[in-house]
């Protein structure tokens, strides 16, 4: 019989280690952006850091969020992914609650010294980061059981976390900022994807609607090479300008396995590694992404 995971062991895996570079790429591409933006305002390069924590501590948070929402509402009974806190019964439910709040707590805490030292309209925003992070499994309605959760995380973990912390740092956002936040957005969204084409079997039993559930099978595979198409040409529509950021495309060689799997038709616990190669491609491109513009 298989040894379950238990003390900080188990907390580190409840945080879904695989998933984290949906949280660094945002402040590392913001920081490749911030060096080379010229601007009036002295550049705050502690914001960044500050930026950093708030990114994992959000990202963590709506792990743990998650596991909480999905494991008392019965949809981890089933699972063919990575072990989940509440659903295997290791942990109470209140306490995974209990961390979710913790780690948003934290990210609220950091989040506020950036807005006292850009501008207080930050407040708000974190605070809608906060909310929607919630929202994604709990609450009455919670938005990603209707098929919203990519758009969340394009928005949040791409367009704020990216552009966000690149005026956190230099106290202005551009053209090129965004369309970075975009490229980071798309390779977010690619984990989200993959991580519920796996799923689709046990959230539709649990009448969990992804966006992979409503789509099928054969249109979610479509969706999810579709997302690097489009990585692909915003990267080359920022090199008509900047033809260092070209670099990031050698990151696509990361991408290669998971490509591959996805084409294959690989289902359930083969495509638990593909969520890992998504995750190490959208860390390659990303920190490319980041010299180019640094550069």
């Amino acid at each position: 019989m298989e040894k379950q995971p238990s003390g900080l062991q188990l907390w580190i895996l409840g945080a879904r280690p695989r998933t984290l570079p949906a949280a660094f790429v945002p402040v590392f591409v913001a920081f490749g952006r911030a060096i080379s933006q010229e601007t009036t305002h002295a550049k705050m390069w502690w914001c960044g850091i500050f930026a950093l924590i708030v990114s994992v501590a959000l990202q963590v948070g709506v792990n743990y969020a998650n596991d909480y929402s999905d494991g008392i509402k019965g949809t981890d009974n089933k699972r063919v992914g990575p072990l989940r806190l509440v659903g295997s019964g290791l942990v109470p439910a209140k306490t995974v609650k209990t961390a979710a709040f913790i780690a948003f707590g934290v990210a609220a805490v950091f989040g506020l010294f950036i807005a006292l030292a850009t501008t207080l309209l930050l407040v708000p925003l974190g605070a809608l980061c906060i909310a929607a992070g919630w929202l994604y499994t709990g609450g009455p309605k919670p938005y990603g059981y209707l098929g919203f959760g990519e758009l969340f995380v394009f928005v949040f973990f791409g367009l704020v976390a990216t552009s966000g912390s690149v005026y956190a740092i230099t106290q202005k956002i551009d053209a090129e900022t965004v369309l970075a936040s975009c490229i980071v957005g798309l390779l977010a969204c690619a984990l989200l994807v993959v991580n519920n084409l796996r799923d689709i079997p046990g959230d539709t039993i649990a009448n969990k609607l992804t966006l992979a559930v409503r789509m099928g099978d054969a249109m979610t595979r479509k969706l999810y090479y579709a997302m690097y198409v489009y990585v692909v040409l915003l990267i080359v529509l920022i090199g008509t300008q900047d033809r260092t950021v070209l670099i990031a495309l050698f990151g696509l060689i990361a991408a290669y396995p998971a490509l591959k799997s996805v084409k294959s038709g690989a289902l359930g616990r083969d495509l638990i590694p593909v969520l890992g190669a998504t995750g190490k491609a959208q860390l390659a491109i990303g920190l490319l992404l980041a010299v180019g513009l640094a550069l």
